[in-house]
């Protein structure tokens, strides 16, 4: 008991002096969320959080170049007006698909409303995101190996991929804070789920927050449940901390 008190005690300091808009700044240590915050909308964080993978920077430089103006514009043919850049596993026609699926998702839904048709029905994170991966899978005007891996593969029941940037979507839209954008309603913070990476895999294991061997979406569960002891209310604020901590190895 008093390992876990400690253990409590050091992550919500850490949790704290994280909680600043600083850390986000690409100078420091630069973060997808640094550019999801200077637009401030639903769509256009979901945009900077499927392509959170790789190197922080790349990511950075990449949504930096971003045409995000895109997903407001009129029509489809305005499409055409816009530089479309290759990310990683994406061509640069992979990407103005993912985008011209998100623009058509746009002009008749909120994904915050389409989240909730499958959240509320049994207060489960993952069949909310069940329901947007399956709309965009729709919405996308071509299929590729790149933009499977964008979107995430479709489930019907529990996924086995952790959904890292799928769950770090949901902290930016669900929690509110001096980093995290708060912009959705309906969702409760305690129902949120840790976007496992690598970093806070690997910082899970060596602090004794997570036993199971695998990356998958059972570790994801598992990690959030034992965060729940120190905030149940609220167990995904650890998350940048714990980021923070794997990526600078301070454990």
């Amino acid at each position: 008991m008093k390992m876990k008190t400690t253990l409590k005690t050091r992550l919500d300091k850490e949790a704290q002096k994280r909680n600043v808009a600083s850390e986000l700044l690409p100078t420091a240590s630069p973060d997808p969320m640094w550019i999801a915050k200077q637009h401030k909308d639903e769509f256009s964080a979901l945009v900077c959080a499927l392509f959170a993978y790789g190197n922080a920077r790349a990511i950075v430089n990449f949504l930096a170049q971003f045409p995000f103006e895109a997903l407001h514009v009129k029509s489809e043919a305005e499409f055409g007006a816009f530089e479309w850049k290759p990310y990683r596993f994406q061509t640069a026609k992979d990407v103005e698909a993912f985008t011209l699926g998100l623009w058509r998702l746009k002009q008749n839904h909120s994904l915050n409303a389409l989240f909730l048709e499958g959240y509320n029905a049994h207060q489960n994170v993952a069949e909310g995101v069940r329901i947007l991966v399956d709309m965009l899978h729709e919405s996308v005007p071509h299929v590729s190996r790149g933009l499977a891996f964008l979107l995430g593969k479709p489930f019907t029941c529990k996924p086995k991929s952790p959904l890292k940037r799928w769950m770090l979507y949901l902290r930016w839209m669900v929690r509110k804070d001096a980093i995290d954008l708060g912009l959705w309603k309906g969702v409760a913070p305690r129902d949120l789920l840790m976007p496992l990476d690598t970093h806070t895999f690997k910082v899970a294991h060596s602090l004794g927050l997570l036993k199971r061997k695998s990356y998958d979406f059972r570790a994801a569960e598992e990690l959030t449940e034992n965060l729940r002891v120190f905030d149940f209310d609220d167990p995904v604020k650890y998350d940048f901390a714990l980021f923070r901590l794997g990526q600078e190895r301070g454990i």
